[in-house]
């Protein structure tokens, strides 16, 4: 089974953990995953990672769509190829209306279409059959609107980009996993049960069914971000992961329209979702944290004792030998747990 880890910026004072980097390559791993939200940025870690290490892929999980035009991404990724031997996964997302509107100051517009618009410009590019253009909802290439200069014109990209290069899609709605079985190589949900993988794989299938794709979901890339707490004590490794389980289903998004709070939902948990949003929207975020069930944090995360966490990888290997799980990304794992779950899963 494959692994791989996240390597958290965020934070006032943000330190790039390199001694976590550097034992997952020696381990075995084969990704790294850096993120952002309105803080430090996923480029500039990737890059810093992609440098120190030789055989690991470095992967931005993810790059927000809407703080970049198609063509700067597509330019980052060209370089990053080019400077680590082709190591670099593109991880996308389009991130939320907060974000979105309230910190880069651009409109949301249609998500899943500007998606689907932003990769296949970039693959343009990255394929070079011809000068870049391109007309759809979201994007105009060359820019034609009624402010235009008049003067652009489609160019050609002077470097030549790999076109084989995966996009990874921080998906997790239906619709989300739809496009990402349309238009991508992978995708990195922050929920994933290994008992329950439909939720994921069902999407994805029928976006590649409706693109025209193989539908398989073999050299798919099913990659969630699996919390990791390694200790004696398992209510209290529950603990530690409840924090964040609440932030996201109950404080990510607004009360009618929170992502995360619906996947909550899919995996059996209506009530107790609806419970935790209520109160962390009231500002009772410990009484949040405290309502996220046992079953849940157990479903989706690894905590407790070495010991039963290898018990509890067998679900999980389960998955991967049934074609519905690529990789396994620990989030928040210690060295010492990245070897016990690298001895056992690798």
């Amino acid at each position: 089974m494959r692994l791989g880890i996240t390597v958290d910026m965020s934070g006032p004072h943000p330190k790039l953990d390199m001694e976590r980097v550097l034992e997952a390559e020696r381990l075995g791993f084969s990704q790294a995953w850096t993120g952002e939200a309105y803080g430090t940025d996923a480029v500039t870690p990737a890059t810093w990672m992609l440098a120190h290490t030789t055989k690991l892929m470095v992967g931005t999980g993810i790059m927000q769509i809407p703080a970049r035009t198609p063509a700067m991404t597509a330019m980052t990724a060209m370089t990053l190829q080019h400077l680590s031997g082709g190591r670099f996964l593109c991880g996308l997302g389009v991130s939320g209306p907060q974000v979105v509107e309230g910190w880069h100051g651009t409109r949301f517009g249609k998500p899943m279409t500007r998606t689907k618009e932003y990769i296949a410009i970039i693959r343009q590019i990255l394929e070079r059959k011809g000068n870049l253009t391109f007309k759809g909802e979201e994007y105009e290439i060359p820019y034609a609107g009624p402010d235009a200069t008049g003067l652009g014109k489609p160019l050609r990209s002077i470097t030549h980009g790999d076109p084989s290069l995966k996009f990874y899609l921080a998906s997790i709605t239906p619709a989300g996993l739809r496009t990402a079985g349309e238009c991508a190589d992978g995708v990195l949900p922050i929920f994933y049960s290994p008992e329950q993988p439909k939720i994921v794989t069902d999407p994805i299938l029928a976006g590649k069914k409706k693109a025209g794709r193989p539908v398989t979901m073999e050299g798919f890339d099913v990659a969630p971000y699996v919390r990791v707490k390694m200790g004696p004590d398992v209510a209290a490794c529950r603990d530690m992961v409840r924090p964040e389980l609440a932030l996201y289903i109950g404080g990510m998004g607004a009360r009618a329209k929170n992502y995360y709070n619906d996947v909550a939902i899919k995996l059996g948990y209506e009530g107790e979702a609806k419970t935790i949003q209520d109160y962390f929207l009231d500002g009772k975020k410990n009484e949040a944290a405290a309502a996220v069930p046992d079953k849940l944090v157990d479903e989706i995360s690894l905590c407790g004792p070495a010991d039963r966490i290898k018990d509890r990888l067998a679900a999980w290997k389960q998955s991967e030998k049934s074609g519905d799980l690529g990789t396994m990304v620990l989030k928040g794992a210690s060295i010492e747990a990245m070897r016990v779950i690298a001895e056992a899963a690798l």
